[in-house]
Parts: structure tokens; sequence; C-alpha cells
């Protein structure tokens, strides 16, 4: 993977796929599905929503970092399998055959299988939403991998997988941030 600049990171999560989300509670690595994400800011500043119900939440809770892993399509499979089973009682890297990379800034790992990772610490966490609100510190995206398409859920069991991308960057040049 090459390093991606910040200042772009936000362009792997504007259309809101389906991500893993990665973290470490001291002792051990664990992975989450998560549907709900959010740009908050070109900084690049990042919302999830997760709380109590997900094993890891108490990780990213204590720990604040993480990393968010954006898997394309041919990985929809293994994420529905993480976001259907706890890291309470599964090791979810071993059982789904998905390979930890060290994290240059923070203690989660990157998944090696994923177009893209972003690694994240926590600003904020909004209880009242469970809204958990991230800055980015790095990011990579895997530029040799074939499949680019993401998925994004429905929210029924069914997903949309990314289709022909159209390119308005001169009509929406005066709203974009400097070098996007």
């Amino acid at each position: 993977m090459r390093q991606l600049k910040l200042s772009k990171a936000f362009t792997l999560m504007e259309s809101g796929p389906v991500v893993l989300v990665t973290t470490h509670d001291g002792q051990k690595d664990n992975i989450m599905t998560i549907s709900w994400t959010m740009v908050v800011d070109f900084t690049p500043v990042f919302a999830i929503t997760t709380g109590e119900w997900n094993y890891s939440f108490g990780a990213l809770r204590e720990n604040r970092e993480c990393v968010i892993a954006i898997p394309s399509v041919d990985l929809l499979d293994k994420v529905v399998g993480i976001g259907t089973c706890s890291g309470a009682d599964t090791d979810k890297f071993a059982r789904f055959k998905l390979t930890p990379v060290p994290a240059k800034l923070v203690r989660p790992p990157l998944i090696k299988e994923c177009l893209a990772n972003i690694e994240c610490r926590v600003i904020d966490i909004v209880p009242m939403h469970n809204i958990v609100v991230l800055e980015a510190v790095a990011a990579y995206l895997d530029t040799a991998r074939k499949e680019k398409r993401t998925v994004h859920a429905v929210g029924d069991g069914t997903f949309i997988v990314d289709g022909r991308r159209i390119d308005r960057k001169k009509m929406m040049a005066s709203k974009l941030p400097a070098g996007v």
C-alpha cells in the first residue's frame, strides 16, 4: 500500500461505504462491521455510530483509537460474517482469514485485504446518539488492488455496490479543498 495524503482521506468515506473498524483492548485485536459512517469535516474528521452492544466499543472508549478499514465488494461475505458474531468469543482475524498489518500511529491494526485503511484517534463520544467522532492521523490506499467497488448497506440485509464514477470536479472546484 502507498501512503495517502490526509487531505484526501475523506474521499475514501464520502460515499458512506460499509466499513470494518479494528480496535485493540490491550490484549487482542478485534474487528466490528459499521454501516453508519459520516464525513464530518475535510480536516479529516469522521463519525461512526456504535455503542455498548458492540464488544469492540469498550476498547474504542478506553483506548480512544481505531482503524477504519474499507473493504471492497469481494469481501462482502466476510464483512457480514464479522458483523454477525462477537469478538468476545471469536478471533475474527483468524475466523475470516484476514491479515492484521501493524499501523504506524495507533495500536489497532490495518487490514491488508481491504482497499483502504485510515488510522484514527477518538476525539469525542456523543453518548446520547452513540456517535464516536474520529480524527484521521494516517491513511492508506491499496492502488494495486483490482477490485475497488465498495458496498453500501440498505439496512434490510441488502447492499448496493458502487457503480460507474462520474467526474464533476471542474464544476465543484470552488467547493473542494485545495489538492483534492
